[in-house]
């Protein structure tokens, strides 16, 4: 283990003895904030110092083994002992590791929940009926890592398709997650429609927005904003509900337009538009510039064109290829069926290695 790791595991391991030691004061425990926020804290760096306790009792076993194996001479025993030298290492390695792991610099939107956008790109229907496959992809993911998956805006063809569709992925790390999501998807197979049995290509884009938090710096002046109420419709115009309960919200300064019809109150409508409409504010807030802001968000969306891509999906083939770390499965039913994980445990794996390096 790197000195400078062991230093920063002592002082956790110091730290959490006080963290532990103030928790159990009165005065503190009826300080709800001060409580709160020493829990959080402690709540963060006890799995790290429960993965070091680990790392140390290891190492003292694998220590106990050696100073036995330069004291007997019995052949059996020796044996044994160099067996189980061998396993401690081994598991010392696989501590050691994930404990730099651990420690790396984390994004501090990790834990966020967020929305996300699916738009269909180049390719007409074909477009919008990969769009549509995409976003049941997530929602399957979504589902089986226990997270909340809610509409905001969709906009569908008669065929069953997505032009557009805005949603709410709710739960504890889902940015962790979904952030590698965001870029220009490209499919590549035979359409339905198509007679020649010919290839196309085709694209939708994906943008992934963390979710406002409650400590957002972001202030919404009304005179800045818009709010239009019109009747939510579905596909080929048809009429979903006869009153006025969709929200539209333009955005003056930034000229950000949300839209909500996913709900048949037009409070709650609005309520989910404003919280849509804060975390692209967030976003936009994060940046130094407006400017790098609208560059930052083009790169998200990208304008659908088949030249760009972060990922591939080859149905004749039967693979996916993720372009930015030059990664090919030949499972793409199972990753469209929601097994993302084969997918992105990869990209985090090439995030850390990223970060790794930086910091060293």
């Amino acid at each position: 283990m790197l000195e400078v790791n062991l230093l920063k595991l002592q002082r956790m391991s110091m730290r959490m003895e006080e963290l532990e030691q103030a928790l159990s004061q009165p005065e503190i425990v009826s300080d709800l904030p001060r409580f709160t926020a020493l829990s959080k804290e402690l709540g963060d760096i006890e799995p790290i110092v429960s993965q070091f306790q680990k790392y140390q009792k290891i190492e003292a076993e694998i220590k106990q083994n050696h100073e036995l194996l330069n004291e007997t001479e019995d052949a059996e025993l020796v044996e044994m002992l160099k067996s189980e030298q061998h396993d401690l290492e081994t598991e010392l390695a696989k501590v050691d590791e994930e404990l730099q792991v651990a420690l790396l610099p984390k994004d501090p939107r990790d834990e966020l929940s967020l929305f996300m956008e699916i738009r269909s790109g180049a390719g007409g229907e074909e477009a919008a009926l990969f769009a549509y496959e995409l976003y049941r992809m997530y929602q399957l993911y979504t589902s089986e890592h226990g997270f909340k998956c809610k509409t905001i805006e969709l906009n569908e063809t008669e065929i069953g398709g997505i032009k557009e569709i805005v949603f709410q992925v709710e739960g504890k790390g889902a940015w962790s997650r979904l952030k590698y999501e965001m870029g220009v998807h490209r499919v590549q197979r035979v359409p339905a429609t198509e007679s020649g049995g010919r290839i196309h290509t085709s694209t939708a884009t994906v943008a992934v927005i963390p979710e406002a938090t409650q400590t957002s710096k972001v202030e919404i002046n009304p005179k800045d904003i818009r709010i239009d109420t019109y009747r939510a419709s579905g596909a080929g115009g048809q009429h979903v509900n006869m009153t006025d309960s969709a929200v539209r919200i333009t955005h003056f300064p930034t000229g950000l337009v949300v839209t909500c019809q996913d709900e048949r109150s037009q409070i709650k409508n609005r309520e989910k538009a404003m919280l849509v409409l804060m975390s692209r504010l967030e976003q936009l807030y994060n940046e130094q510039h407006q400017a790098e802001l609208s560059e930052e968000r083009r790169s998200q969306i990208g304008t659908g064109d088949r030249s760009e891509r972060i990922r591939t999906y080859n149905y004749p083939q039967g693979r996916v290829t993720d372009h930015r770390i030059g990664l090919t499965l030949y499972q793409l039913q199972q990753v469209l069926d929601g097994d993302l994980d084969l997918i992105i445990e990869q990209l985090q794996a090439a995030e850390r290695n990223n970060i790794a390096k930086q910091a060293n």
